[in-house]
């Protein structure tokens, strides 16, 4: 059986601003972008500052998370 949860922007902020931090985007950027993320919002209604902050701390967390999966596969 598949259950459905149904999360707040809220939660969803939260979830992803813990893992940009996690993978080691800077506090501050990764809160502003976890906010843009978790809004929902179509690319046609971001301003290109909000689109060119969160592809750059998108790019950063993708370049920090391979590296953990590289150093994890390394240690195993």
């Amino acid at each position: 059986m598949q259950r459905k949860f149904l999360t707040t922007a809220a939660e969803k902020e939260k979830i992803f601003h813990t893992q940009l931090v996690k993978y080691g985007v800077e506090y501050e950027k990764a809160a502003k972008a976890a906010k843009i993320l978790a809004s929902g919002k179509p690319d046609e209604q971001l301003t290109d500052e909000e689109i060119q902050l969160v592809t750059e701390v998108c790019r950063d967390w993708s370049v920090q998370n391979k590296r953990y999966k590289r150093l994890s596969s390394l240690v195993m």
